[in-house]
């Protein structure tokens, strides 16, 4: 039941709860907020920490095919700044990211995960209406047991997840991290996406 756990933390954070009302009401298309905005809440509990571990960025995800240009994520950026200032908010069409990772169109952001270079980062959640939905195309397997390795497409970028691992150095912020060296996940076998909730105030996504 990681999903809905990972929604009861997110629940019971009220200053990213102010943060994903905040993405709400930006109105974007298939919107998610995820990498370390998730993750990093993950491990700190695992972890015990009463304190919240800084985030570098606010990963603000959508997918908006009509309009791929970085200026209209900058708009997006200063309204969010405008809402909640003082914040590191970063928002990416992933309509437009495959240029920048040199990999095939992404389909959607769901699809566009599939592409990111670590299983427990590839995790994002939304709030729609009353629910708490998390998006996970590899699961949060990984994720909840402090896992990290690098996704199947990275099978062939190990030079790049090398270099993200030594650079992060996550370990020294969670020590009970276990990082590994090779991806055991399949690739999604679908670019569906069941967005009902399965229990009350909680959703997530389906392979």
């Amino acid at each position: 039941m990681g999903a809905a756990q990972i929604a009861r933390w997110i629940r019971g954070d009220s200053r990213r709860m102010k943060m994903l009302r905040a993405v709400s009401r930006l109105g974007l298309p298939d919107c998610w907020t995820g990498a370390g905005f998730v993750r990093n809440l993950v491990w700190d509990r695992l972890h015990g920490y009463t304190e919240a571990t800084p985030l570098n960025d606010i990963d603000v995800l959508y997918f908006d095919p009509a309009d791929r240009s970085r200026a209209a994520e900058a708009v997006l950026e200063a309204r969010l700044r405008r809402s909640l200032p003082g914040l590191p908010w970063s928002v990416r069409n992933q309509a437009r990211m495959h240029r920048r990772n040199g990999d095939a169109p992404y389909r959607s952001t769901g699809h566009a995960l599939t592409f990111w270079a670590e299983t427990p980062t590839a995790v994002a959640v939304a709030v729609r209406g009353n629910d708490i939905l998390v998006i996970a195309p590899f699961g949060t397997g990984d994720l909840m047991a402090l896992t990290v390795r690098p996704t199947p497409r990275f099978r062939h970028k190990m030079a790049v997840y090398r270099a993200r691992m030594a650079g992060k150095r996550w370990r020294d912020l969670w020590p009970k991290l276990t990082v590994l060296q090779q991806p055991s996940h399949p690739l999604a076998g679908s670019s569906s996406i069941d967005l009902r909730p399965r229990k009350a105030g909680v959703g997530w996504v389906t392979r």
